[in-house]
């Protein structure tokens, strides 16, 4: 009886080890996708929501060095033992951060911002020509339904600014509660491709008279194990090329 259940216990432990951050992979023809996501800290209660920050990584690249195709679609979905709560934040609408700076935006919105992070994107402009600058997410709404504005701007060698609305939706059932969705637009024409992303989502607020957290998780460990290992992330992104690379990120988390 004890082999019976100490191999299991075994497995779950090897696959808490290589889980702790993996990045995934994916490959279609010369298009390569690499994802990876976490969050912190990984030692969360077993039956409440506690404060998180969730970290998101991204990288699009081509294995033959041609220019890659621009992502036209992106959805993520998150484990149901995370949640979103944004009652009580202030709200920033796209059209006030169109043609703005990071500092502008910031200056329009700061008290709606919920997360940081970085960008790269490639021009073809004659010859391939990187751009890299600062993402700025903020808190809003679109149609009435919960979503996030990514405020993207580079300042050298080629100024632009880019805002993405992701809208946040809900599923009632599966692994998967939370879900991003985002129609990408056009880069510089066509022109352009976002090729690189990192972005770190976390605030705390006040909202009557308790503390809040815009992302909170709880560690859903079956009774009687201090861990466990899940299906922590879901993505599916979509190029202009219409090919779709998908993948699935597996992470741990710990009781405390």
């Amino acid at each position: 009886m004890r082999r019976r259940l100490l191999i299991p216990l075994l497995v779950v432990l090897s696959l808490s080890v290589g889980a702790v951050s993996q990045a995934e992979v994916e490959q279609r023809e010369n298009l390569r996708v690499t994802f990876d996501a976490g969050f912190t800290p990984r030692s969360l209660p077993r039956d409440r929501p506690a404060p998180v920050t969730v970290e998101i990584e991204g990288k699009i690249a081509t294995t033959d060095g041609t220019h890659p195709p621009a992502l036209r679609w992106l959805e993520v979905e998150l484990h149901r033992s995370g949640q979103v709560f944004s009652e009580g934040l202030p709200i920033c609408s796209a059209p006030i951060l169109q043609s703005t700076s990071t500092e502008a935006a910031l200056a329009r919105c700061r008290p709606a911002l919920v997360g940081r992070g970085s960008f790269r994107a490639d021009v073809q402009l004659g010859r391939e020509i990187p751009a890299t600058g600062t993402m700025l997410a903020f808190n809003s709404r679109q149609r009435g339904k919960r979503s996030l504005l990514l405020h993207f701007f580079a300042g050298v060698p080629v100024r632009f600014t880019l805002v993405v609305p992701l809208t946040i939706g809900n599923r009632q059932e599966g692994q998967f509660g939370t879900v991003l969705r985002a129609r990408i637009p056009r880069l510089g024409g066509g022109l352009g491709s976002i090729t690189q992303i990192q972005l770190a989502i976390a605030r705390r607020y006040s909202f009557r008279g308790e503390r809040r957290s815009y992302v909170s998780a709880a560690c859903g460990a079956p009774a009687g194990l201090q861990g466990a290992v899940f299906p922590f992330a879901r993505a599916s992104f979509r190029f202009e090329s219409h090919r779709e690379i998908r993948t699935t990120l597996v992470r741990d988390c710990s009781v405390r």
